[in-house]
């Protein structure tokens, strides 16, 4: 009988295989919702094997899509990370990570910062998920609005395929909020 891993055991289910693979992420995720686990990935997302970093940011990214305030108590540790973070798993990771924390205004204009350095990025993945990060933190910074609509524009026009579908997507998206607060 195989006995369930234990919590310190997450990063080596992460082990293995290359970086075009998920391995066991979607098993580590659905386990992550503990917090223990959680925190496991969080740390791995520094370790020093590129992919044990890619899967735990992949497991971490989908285990807070259905429970966000899992990653209120690595806010100063993901923005940070933000800075120093050059592999594009982690970079796209973030960029849907990140929006999902309780930030303050001040932290959302930091993060768009580096949300617009990751527009410049060699990985049109890495940008397209830019691109909707700087979107997500105009929803709750009013700040920011006027410049996320300039570069979604700017994405329709110049973009990769995959932006300019991503940008078409959050214009209609945004076209449909502004007429359901004119009909308020």
């Amino acid at each position: 009988m195989r006995q369930r891993p234990k919590p310190k055991d997450v990063l080596h289910q992460l082990k293995g295989g290359g970086r075009n693979s998920l391995g066991r992420a979607n098993a580590v995720a659905a386990a992550a919702i503990n917090p223990r686990r959680f925190r496991q990935l969080i740390l791995g997302m520094w370790h020093e094997d590129a992919v044990i970093r890619m899967r735990a940011a992949d497991a971490a990214e989908k285990a807070s899509s259905s429970k966000p305030a899992l990653l209120a108590p690595f806010k100063a540790e993901l923005l940070s990370l933000m800075k120093e973070a050059q592999q594009q798993e982690l970079r796209w990771h973030l960029c849907a990570m990140v929006p999902r924390l309780p930030l303050t205004p001040n932290e959302r204009h930091t993060a768009a910062a580096w949300f617009r350095e990751y527009l410049n990025d060699r990985s049109s993945i890495v940008r397209t998920f830019a691109l909707e990060a700087l979107y997500d933190l105009a929803e709750h910074e009013p700040s920011l609005r006027d410049e996320v609509s300039e570069l979604l524009h700017a994405a329709l026009q110049s973009g990769t395929a995959a932006m300019k579908a991503r940008a078409r997507k959050l214009l209609k998206k945004n076209e449909g909020a502004q007429r359901g607060l004119a009909e308020s």
